[in-house]
C-alpha cells in the first residue's frame, strides 16, 4: 500500500510593525472647579412654641404660607388671662381712687407725708401687677417675630397644647447659608491664596443638576476641624429673592480656580500601580519607560500634572497595555492640542 504525503505551500509574509499614538502635555491657562456636597439652610430657622397651657382656639395661617413680621399666627384661649386682666384694671383704679383721696387729705395737712407716699406706693404695685397680667394674656397670642414661610403644622385647632409644645416651624430664605465640608489640604490651599481675606465666590448647583443663578461668598469658616473626619465647615451665602432655595435641601457647591499655564494630558495616557499614577515616556530613538507622575488636579477626561513631566517630551497615548518596559517602538505624534479635542474616545 503505498502512502502519499502532501503539503501545501508556505508563505512567509513580513508582518508590519505597530505603530503607536504620542503626543505631548499641552501647557495652558486653565479653570479647575471642584465641587462640594452641600446643604442649605435658612439665614433664620425657628420653632414655634406654645408659652402658656390652654387649648389652640384660632389658626390664622396655613402651611407653606409666607406671612408678615408681627402677622397673629396662633391664638390660645385667653379667657382665664382676659378674667386676671379685668381684676387687676379694677383693683388698680380702686387703688388710684384711694390715693386721690390720701392727696387730698395730705394738702390739707389731715394725713402725714408718709401715708401719702404709702398710698402712692400702693399705686404703682397695682399697676406693675396690670402690666404683669397684660403681659401674661400677650403669651396667649402667638405673631411673626420676622417674615418668613410656615413650616408643618404639629397642632390643630382645638388641640390642648402645654407650654413648651412645638406648634410649627418658620423660616426666612430671603437669604440662604450653605454649609459644606473642606479637607485640610483644600482649607490650606485656600488659606495661601486669600491672604488679603477676600470672600471667596462659589456657585452652588442644584439636585436637579441646574446651577443656582446667583452666585455667593463664602464668609465663615468654621473655628475647629473635625477630628473624626478631617474637615472643616465652610458657610457661603446665598442670596435668594425668588424663595427657590428651601431650608433643608441640598446640593452641590461649585469652587473655581485658575491654574496658569497648567501642564495637561489626558486621563487615558496613565496607568495607575499600587495608588501611583505613571505614564510611558517615550523617547527619540522609540525606547519606551515608565514614569511616575504627580497629579496636583482633575478635569473631565484630563489630569493637571503637579510633576514628572514637562512640555517637551513624549508620552504613549495609545495602546499602553500592549507595550512594556523598554520596548523600541515605531510612533506617530499628534498635537496635544488634536489629542486633547477628542478624548472621549476609550484607551485600548
Amino acid at each position: 500500500m503505498s502512502l502519499f504525503w502532501g503539503c501545501a505551500p508556505q508563505h512567509h509574509g513580513h508582518e508590519e510593525p505597530a505603530t503607536f499614538l504620542v503626543t505631548s502635555p499641552l501647557r495652558q491657562d486653565t479653570e479647575i472647579t471642584e465641587e462640594y456636597v452641600a446643604q442649605v439652610r435658612a439665614i433664620q430657622h425657628i420653632e414655634l412654641r406654645a408659652l402658656e397651657r390652654g387649648y389652640l382656639e384660632g389658626i390664622y395661617v396655613d402651611e407653606g404660607q409666607t406671612v408678615e413680621h408681627g402677622k397673629r399666627m396662633f391664638q390660645i384661649m385667653p379667657l382665664l388671662y382676659q378674667a386676671e386682666v379685668g381684676k387687676a384694671a379694677a383693683e388698680a383704679e380702686i387703688i388710684e381712687i384711694e390715693y386721690q383721696n390720701t392727696a387730698m387729705l395730705a394738702d390739707r395737712d389731715i394725713v402725714s407725708p408718709s401715708e401719702l407716699a404709702l398710698a402712692k406706693a400702693k399705686v404703682d404695685k397695682a399697676q406693675a401687677q396690670l402690666a404683669f397680667n397684660r403681659a401674661e394674656q400677650k403669651l396667649t397670642e402667638i405673631r411673626a417675630p420676622f417674615t418668613g414661610i410656615m413650616g408643618r403644622f404639629n397642632v390643630r385647632k382645638g388641640s390642648l397644647v402645654e407650654e413648651g409644645d412645638l406648634l410649627t416651624t418658620l423660616s426666612d430664605n430671603s437669604t440662604v447659608w450653605v454649609y459644606f465640608n473642606v479637607t485640610e489640604r483644600d482649607y490650606l490651599q485656600h488659606a495661601s491664596k486669600n491672604a488679603a481675606n477676600v470672600a471667596m465666590p462659589v456657585k452652588l448647583r442644584m439636585a436637579n443638576g441646574k446651577v443656582f443663578e446667583h452666585a455667593g461668598k463664602v464668609e465663615t469658616i468654621e473655628a475647629d476641624f473635625n477630628n473624626e473626619t478631617g474637615n472643616i465647615a465652610f458657610r457661603a451665602t446665598f442670596p435668594n429673592p425668588n424663595g427657590l432655595l428651601r431650608h433643608g435641601q441640598t446640593g452641590n457647591i461649585l469652587v473655581s480656580s485658575k491654574i496658569e499655564q497648567a501642564v495637561l494630558i489626558p486621563q487615558k495616557a496613565t496607568f495607575e500601580i499600587l495608588d501611583r499614577r505613571y505614564v510611558y515616556v517615550v523617547g527619540d530613538d522609540g525606547t519606551v519607560a515608565s514614569r511616575q507622575i504627580m497629579v496636583s488636579a482633575e478635569l473631565p477626561h484630563l489630569y493637571v500634572i503637579g510633576s514628572g513631566l514637562v512640555p517637551s517630551e513624549k508620552i504613549l497615548l495609545d495602546g499602553l497595555r500592549k507595550v512594556r518596559e523598554g520596548d523600541r517602538i515605531e510612533v506617530t505624534f499628534e498635537a496635544p492640542e488634536e489629542a486633547m479635542a477628542h478624548l472621549d474616545v476609550p484607551a485600548e
